[in-house]
């Protein structure tokens, strides 16, 4: 008996909490439909969470700098230039520096802005070791993920202003009202355009990547100086031969001063010795009185 009423009381107690839980169920199924039989509309979700796209459709700008040790700094950029535009991209600016001695390299260099498609950005900077020695290479990526989804959603929401001013422009009852209307109409379109142009420009530097990339002969110092006594000894015989070259390029340019200065005081000095060999004019003599 007593087993009996032990069971009886647990079926009891189970049919209590299932009453219980559909309960809570079927509330908190009313509470999610509105009036009508329409589902409330879920609650925004905090800014920087899921209103971001997953990881990979994130936006992503990729930049890069290198220096190059090569043979010839005119050829070196000759040939960036030539993968750049074999991988799809272009060059934005390529300064060339002009070298002299023999063989036309010392102290020259150059300095390119090279744009590639992001995806082949690892693949080009690989292509510079065949180039000559990489001295130095930086990446950073920096991403615009949250930038971008800002400046689409300001755009539609201009998009969506303009469409409604244009209807009300349509629909004004009197010039003051249309006036009105194109003012503001004129607001919203400048700020669409230049949302519109940040956007393009933001898009362009996440699918083309920015490289910065140096290129200076073999032998010049490196900006952090030589690492060994070959590169020492070979920076101070370069730079030996630079201040030679400097100097003589100097005396050439006060030789013809110097020439001319001679001849003038040549001359200065033969007029003095003129003046000095002249004779000196005897004074005249008073005449003396006659005596008594």
């Amino acid at each position: 008996m007593r087993r009996f009423l032990g069971v009886s009381a647990a079926a009891v107690a189970l049919a209590v909490l299932a009453g219980c839980s559909g309960s809570s169920g079927s509330a908190s199924s009313g509470a999610g439909t509105a009036a009508g039989g329409q589902a409330a509309v879920a609650p925004p979700t905090a800014p920087g969470s899921s209103s971001l796209p997953a990881d990979s459709n994130r936006e992503v700008v990729s930049t890069a700098t290198a220096s190059v040790v090569v043979k010839d700094p005119a050829v070196g950029a000759q040939r960036i230039s030539a993968l750049a535009e074999s991988a799809g991209g272009r060059v934005d600016k390529r300064v060339e520096q002009a070298g002299s001695g023999k063989d036309g390299v010392d102290g020259a260099s150059a300095d390119l802005v090279v744009r590639v498609p992001a995806e082949k950005l690892t693949g080009f900077l690989a292509h510079l070791d065949d180039l000559g020695d990489v001295e130095s290479l930086s990446v950073s990526h920096t991403d615009v993920t949250a930038s971008a989804v800002d400046l689409d959603a300001r755009i539609s929401a201009l998009q969506t202003s303009v469409t409604r001013l244009q209807g009300l422009m349509s629909q004004a009852a009197s010039t003051a009202d249309l006036l009105t209307a194109e003012k503001a109409l004129s607001d919203r379109q400048a700020q669409l355009e230049s949302l519109q142009s940040q956007r393009a420009l933001l898009a362009d530097q996440v699918q083309l990547s920015t490289l910065d990339v140096h290129l200076r002969p073999v032998g010049l110092a490196p900006a952090g100086g030589p690492t060994s006594f070959l590169g020492a000894l070979s920076t101070g015989w370069r730079a030996l031969l630079v201040t030679l070259r400097a100097i003589g390029i100097a005396l050439g340019v006060l030789l013809p001063w110097l020439a001319l200065g001679a001849v003038v005081g040549a001359a200065v000095l033969a007029a003095i010795r003129r003046v000095r060999r002249r004779p000196a004019v005897a004074a005249p003599t008073p005449p003396v009185p006659p005596q008594n």
